[in-house]
């Protein structure tokens, strides 16, 4: 994993976990635009973040685009479950069809070092749920979105990171 004391070149020099607890090399998405959120299933901007994100995945994953999502419980507890119930919601409530990782925090002492990485390049805390941060296919932040910033408002900026038309 990524150490605080270590170089970080990239998103892809991460290893963060997946809904089982498992390893995940960011790695494995060199060469794919990734579009990365904390989430959250009880709050007020659940519903429209996830059906946007469903239809900008179902629209562009054969483009190359990935959403990862980290559900976090650091905003009024609204993603108080466990990484299965919060996996199975996403997957039966919005058909999300990307990967849903264990929860993490993103800010403060224990925020997860991809969480501190990402706001060490734009911007300081993480204000709520739904920040969105745009990933190039190199693994360079391009752009930070706000949480009341809906995805499909910025559809022009993914397809071109994706260099489509």
């Amino acid at each position: 994993m990524a150490s605080e004391s270590s170089i970080v070149q990239s998103i892809h020099d991460f290893i963060v976990k997946d809904g089982k607890g498992n390893d995940v090399e960011l790695s494995k998405y060199k060469g794919k635009v990734l579009l990365i959120v904390n989430v959250a299933s009880q709050c007020g901007l659940t519903t429209s973040n996830y059906t946007e994100l469903a239809e900008l995945y179902k629209k562009y994953k054969d483009q190359g685009l990935e959403i990862l999502a980290f559900p976090c419980n650091q905003f009024n507890g609204q993603e108080p479950g466990t990484d299965e119930e919060i996996t199975n919601f996403v997957c039966t409530r919005f058909k999300a069809e990307y990967p849903i990782f264990r929860k993490v925090d993103v800010n403060g002492s224990d925020a997860a070092p991809l969480y501190k990485y990402l706001k060490s390049l734009k911007g300081d805390e993480i204000e709520w749920n739904f920040a969105k941060f745009l990933v190039d296919r190199d693994g360079k932040l391009v752009e930070r979105y706000a949480p009341t910033t809906t995805p499909l408002t910025f559809e022009n900026d993914i397809k071109k990171v994706l260099q489509v038309a």
